[in-house]
């Protein structure tokens, strides 16, 4: 499955690696301003002595931070020269950015979205980055530092006439097939709520889940699927590569996005520095304006804010 959904995304990922900043959709659209990575904020970052001593000794002591890394498409992070090359992406940089704040290297391992907040518990990775949605049942079980605001949104195949206006109500889904990412907030909300079609006298809609983010891209372009409910960045880059053959029907549910980390983790107000450091010094926004995201900036890093309701 990983092969072809790698093999699904290439015309996407040959637009993202190769436009110029003079062929890029605008920022607004979510398509990044310098995808082939010529402009590299994080070059410029160095480590912040204060900041650095809010961790842990044994952690300075290692000089290295392990980080669980779900890879998956543009923006957040993807493969723009194939998985044998390193990642690129918002998340990608953000990470490096912050590391370098610290005066510590990155260990990344990737791993499956779904298996990153597990493995967090059993110390697998000291933290975990995914685009992870800050979301209440989350917070039980995740310590989460917030580096962005993003959410969730719906996209269809590009010239679909059963589904054309933002979805604001999932009754609009009834009768609908609904493809989305394995162990995701957009999994557990369309689950949660597939009783609604049935209290409006309507046909369910059903749920299809992928363990890649480039299977569903298959499956929509294949009209295995009619929907997909997924990241607001992410669907609006893909919406603004013509390759993708996407559209974009706006915004479900805004979520802040972060850092996770098991519960009570000592990493977490040291990242959280770093984070509004970069903020501060002018990294960040230069961060996302390279990825199309400045819509999604927050204007302080937070530990464990409440769900947006």
């Amino acid at each position: 499955m990983r092969t072809a959904a790698a093999l699904a995304l290439l015309p996407l990922l040959a637009l993202t690696a190769c436009g110029s900043s003079g062929d890029a959709a605008p920022a607004g659209a979510g398509a990044p301003v310098n995808s082939a990575a010529a402009d590299d904020p994080v070059a410029d970052v160095r480590t912040v002595d204060p900041i650095a001593a809010l961790l842990p000794a044994e952690v300075r002591a290692a000089g290295t931070l392990r980080v669980g890394s779900s890879v998956g498409s543009p923006p957040s992070a993807y493969y723009p020269n194939g998985q044998d090359k390193p990642p690129a992406g918002q998340d990608i940089d953000i990470a490096d950015a912050v590391a370098k704040v610290l005066g510590v290297k990155l260990e990344r391992q990737d791993a499956s979205f779904e298996t990153i907040l597990p493995a967090l518990g059993s110390g697998k990775y000291d933290f975990g980055t995914g685009n992870f949605g800050v979301t209440t049942e989350r917070l039980k079980t995740i310590d989460f530092v917030t580096y962005i605001n993003d959410g969730q949104g719906f996209a269809v195949k590009t010239g679909n006439t059963t589904l054309t206006a933002q979805v604001s109500d999932l009754t609009q889904l009834c009768g609908l097939t609904i493809g989305t990412g394995a162990g995701t907030t957009f999994e557990k909300t369309l689950t949660a709520q597939k009783g609604v079609c049935a209290a409006a006298g309507k046909k369910p809609y059903e749920v299809k889940v992928f363990a890649e983010t480039g299977a569903v891209t298959t499956a929509l372009q294949q009209g295995r699927i009619d929907v997909v409910m997924s990241t607001i960045n992410g669907l609006r880059h893909q919406a603004a590569q013509p390759a993708a053959h996407t559209t974009f029907l706006g915004e479900y549910h805004r979520l802040d996005v972060g850092f996770a980390f098991r519960k009570g983790s000592p990493l977490t107000g040291a990242l959280q520095a770093a984070v509004n450091e970069l903020i501060k010094n002018g990294t960040y926004t230069r961060i996302l304006k390279k990825w199309g995201t400045t819509a999604s900036a927050i204007d302080t890093s937070q530990i464990n804010p409440a769900e947006h309701t």
